[in-house]
């Protein structure tokens, strides 16, 4: 057996034979000439007699008759050949050797005396073969694959000696160290190039089938054993092993009877290999037959009870990978195996201390490899809580019955030990690490097995254990956590893995909607403590900012929203500290929102929140409108987020049934003063161009019988359905904003509102009768679905194109009162324009005047005679102004002014 760890070296590399000059060519060149000259005391009579043999007379050598002296002169001829190419076999000549190997197999089911050069010939074909030109490694690549193929089928021999020597020659195909000798004018071929060519040839296929000739045979099979292990580090071989369902029949050799425990651990090594390189799921269905499950259980369970080394550990480990793996296929019998009934008892044993007879006696100890184990046993839980959805009832009953099993074996005290706060480990216990990954692992399991057991969990009063345990996650308590493991991501130095995953555990059993878990979570403090614990995470998310610490108050956000729905005294329990708290959420700007740490995960939470623990309570919904709430859930929709429209919109329409909300929304100004009118208005023109309703380039209806239809809803045919099932046009209300917008501005009215362009009364127009539009689109699906089915009478028909006609109607006026909007704002464009050329033209008028103004009085300036002329025009005006009556005894008062010589 110790041959098996290393197999021996081939012996070809101790011997150096002497060649003779004239050897054939067949059988490859001379050496060179020193080193014939250094041999050539040794050439002898034995490469003489060579000289003139060639491999096609050796093969029909072997193929005359098997008389006594013609036995003697083939085995002399075998070990001539042998002795030829003692140092690697040239490709040209490897489909002669392999077929004088076949005519060997064949003469030994009769003479045993060709075992020897049998083995001899396959050792050759372990050595580096030899090449001549680069090019002969694919030039003979389809010859080299079928010749390595060949060695495969020649396990059929029933031949110990014979079956290990293939196997040692696979072995040394991973060999990678060059001959010490090459034969004269060839070079070996590259590393990996029989490894390529045992793929091309399917040799790995080959050696899985021959398993069932060694089947009693335990050395033999070993061997076969380690060269699938060899071959299994490959893709392609693991691929053609598969096919030979490999996997199933190394499973079942696993329990087989070896002291040197060498069969399960080369078996569980080619199994670990297939499932790396080959589908898992189809390597579990070979492994999911009862005779496999129970051959895995029985060595698992000799190595828990008997395996004291650390190789032992580690290998019971492994197959406790591949036993969770079967676990995944609901159809793999490890319940009626009882596999899965000891698993779980084995999971509880160190927690529970419950006696129990299928591990009595069994101590675990404090090991990396126990600890491995144990961790290992909680991923299995984790993946037995996995429900399998299955449609088949079978499925269904083995998943009931797990459940059962989970129940009975005190999973949920298990797993609720971890719960608690961290202490000091003793000397003989886990270390602060270990304890730590293990309570993070636990609770994580948790939170997909409490859902299942829901009774048992509110029999062992989790919600509080869970609620103390988030105190002590806030307290001042000094804790250093190593945040070592894949669940302590992010939780070095703090306790936020432990914050998180108790969090994830009270999401679980929240988001099932019982009363009773949500009643005892709330008579308890719940709120007010989620409350203090948000507050906590948010400090803390000031300081700097993670995924986790947003994973947490997104989690304490949606639990609230699940609590406070539909209760108002829990609402109001939220309104007097959560406000505050909430408000900011909302308040998040675009720069965090585009910043990748899951902040719009955070802000849906805040939203959602907003929507189950604020409406319907009046308390809350005032003091949220106190603090300005509406223009933030304004100013959210006017920073064009898309995913938050439809949530932003709903919560606008729910807040509407409060009277004071529309104030709020028609106060509230954007950029640019935007008002919430215009907002939505453009909400609307947007939602309609992603769905692809026709529209001009005005904004107009087009289509007259289907106004707000989108392109995907013309393109539906007509499907006949039952009165309980929605049609598409019914559908389609939840599927975009364009309800929601229609509802608010219904709040708002749709008169007098301020901000809105001619192209928003174009809009609002449609928008206005949405309704109507909607109800004749049910009517025409109606009618199209009676069409099909029924004949209607004269009358009904009759009725219903009337019914028909009203949306087609409907649409021309629509469509006539926006051509007037249109109209209207063309005629008053056009006045406003004429009014302003007016303004302009009085300008350019006094313009003119100031200018000839100016020139008159530059030329009195500068002309003398200019000046007189003005001088008698002026008293010509006096004289014209006055009175032609004559005043008795009336004054007339002169108009000059003596000595004045100013020219103004």
């Amino acid at each position: 057996m110790s041959s098996l760890a290393e197999p021996p070296a081939s012996r070809a590399h101790s011997r150096s034979p002497a060649r003779s000059p004239a050897l054939s060519p067949a059988l490859g060149p001379s050496r060179c000439g020193g080193e014939r000259r250094r041999n050539a005391s040794d050439a002898g009579a034995d490469l003489g007699a060579l000289r003139s043999v060639e491999l096609h007379h050796v093969i029909k050598l072997l193929r005359d008759s098997d008389s006594k002296d013609m036995k003697k002169e083939q085995l002399k001829t075998l070990k001539k050949v042998i002795k030829r190419f003692e140092n690697g076999l040239p490709l040209k000549n490897l489909e002669q050797i392999i077929e004088i190997l076949n005519l060997c197999a064949e003469k030994m089911n009769e003479q045993e005396a060709f075992a020897e050069p049998l083995c001899e010939l396959i050792k050759l074909c372990g050595l580096p073969f030899q090449k001549k030109k680069l090019s002969d490694e694919v030039s003979y690549s389809q010859a080299v694959s079928k010749s390595i193929a060949q060695l495969g089928y020649l396990m059929r021999v029933p031949s110990s000696q014979v079956r290990i020597q293939i196997c040692k020659c696979v072995v040394s195909f991973y060999n990678t160290e060059l001959p010490r000798k090459l034969l004269p004018g060839y070079q070996p071929t590259s590393a990996n190039y029989k490894i390529q060519m045992a793929e091309l040839g399917g040799l790995a296929e080959t050696l899985v089938l021959s398993l069932a000739l060694v089947e009693n045979q335990l050395i033999e099979k070993l061997w076969v054993l380690k060269a699938l292990q060899h071959l299994s580090s490959s893709g392609v071989n693991c691929q053609l092993m598969m096919k030979a369902q490999a996997a199933s029949r190394l499973c079942l050799y696993l329990n087989g009877d070896d002291p040197s425990g060498q069969l399960v651990f080369r078996s569980s090594d080619i199994l670990w290999n297939l499932l790396e390189n080959t589908s898992k799921e189809e390597v579990a269905n070979q492994l999911s037959s009862l005779e496999c499950v129970h051959a895995l259980q029985e060595v698992f369970v000799d190595l828990l009870m008997h395996g004291f080394r650390q190789y032992d550990r580690q290998l019971r480990n492994d197959l406790l990978v591949i036993a969770t793996l079967i676990a995944e296929n609901p159809a793999a019998p490890m319940i009626e195996s009882g596999f899965t009934k000891l698993l779980i008892v084995l999971a509880t044993l160190t927690e529970v201390k419950i006696p129990n007879p299928l591990l009595k006696g069994l101590k675990l100890t404090y090991s990396y490899e126990d600890f491995e184990l144990k961790k290992l046993l909680f991923n299995l839980i984790g993946v037995l809580s996995k429900d399998p959805c299955a449609v088949q009832v079978t499925v269904c009953l083995l998943f009931v019955l797990t459940l059962q099993l989970l129940n009975e074996s005190d999973v949920m005290p298990a797993l609720l030990f971890y719960v608690k706060p961290n202490q000091k480990p003793g000397f003989h216990d886990w270390s602060a690490a270990q304890y730590e990954e293990l309570q993070l692992h636990a609770i994580a399991i948790l939170a997909s097995v409490a859902p299942l057991l829901i009774d048992k969990y509110l029999s062992c009063q989790a919600n509080t254990l869970l609620l103390v345990f988030l105190e002590w996650c806030i307290s001042q308590d000094p804790f250093f956590s190593r945040g070592h493991s894949f669940h302590g991501t992010g939780g070095r130095g703090n306790k936020l893995a432990q914050m998180r995953y108790s969090l994830r555990v009270l999401r679980s059993v929240v988001s099932l909607y019982d009363d009773t878990v949500n009643l005892n979570l709330c008579d308890q403090g719940a709120i007010s403590q989620l409350l203090d614990i948000l507050k906590y995470a948010a400090n803390k998310s000031k300081e700097k900012e993670d995924a986790i610490l947003l994973e947490i108050q997104a989690d304490i956000l949606f639990l609230l929203s699940l609590l406070c729905e539909n209760d108002v005294h829990r609402k109001e329990l939220f309104s007097y500290e959560g406000m505050d708290i909430l408000i900011p959420f909302i308040q998040m700007g675009p720069k965090k929102l585009s910043s990748g740490l899951s902040h719009n995960c955070l802000l849906l939470s805040a939203l959602d929140c907003l929507w189950s623990c604020v409406i319907g309570c009046y308390i809350a919904e005032d003091y949220f409108l106190e603090k300005q709430g509406i223009f933030l859930l304004l100013d959210l929709l006017a920073s064009k987020q898309k995913n938050l429209y439809n949530i932003t919109l709903g919560i606008l329409v729910e807040f509407c049934d409060n009277p004071k909300t529309t104030s709020h929304i028609s106060t509230w100004r954007g950029e640019q003063d935007q008002t919430a009118a215009n907002l939505l208005i453009e909400l609307w023109r947007q939602e309609e161009l992603e769905l692809g309703v026709k529209r001009d380039r005005y904004g107009r209806i087009l289509d007259m019988k289907r106004p707000i239809a989108s392109s995907f809803q013309k393109q539906q045919e007509v499907i006949p359905m039952p009165a309980n099932c929605p049609s598409f046009a019914i559908m389609e209300i939840s599927e975009n904003i364009r309800a929601k917008i229609y509802s608010l501005l219904c709040k708002l009215g749709f008169e007098n509102l301020p901000g809105l362009s001619a192209k928003d009364f174009v809009t609002l127009a449609i928008i206005q009768r949405y309704i109507d539009f909607k109800v004749g689109e049910v009517w025409s699906e109606l009618c199209a679905e009676l069409k099909e089915e029924f004949r209607p009478v004269e009358l009904d028909e009759e009725a219903l194109k009337v019914i028909s006609e009203i949306p087609e109607n409907t649409g021309r006026m629509v469509a006539a009162l926006q051509t007037e909007v249109l109209e209207s704002q063309r005629h008053q464009e056009i006045q406003e324009e004429e009014k302003l050329y007016t303004q302009i033209q009085a300008v350019h008028k006094q313009r003119e005047m100031v200018k000839k103004s100016w020139e008159n009085f530059l030329t009195r300036t500068s002309n003398y005679e200019a000046l007189k002329k003005a001088k008698r025009l002026q008293e010509k005006s006096i004289e014209a102004s006055r009175s032609k009556l004559k005043t008795q005894n009336g004054v007339v008062h002169s108009t000059d002014i003596k000595g004045l010589s100013t020219t103004v």
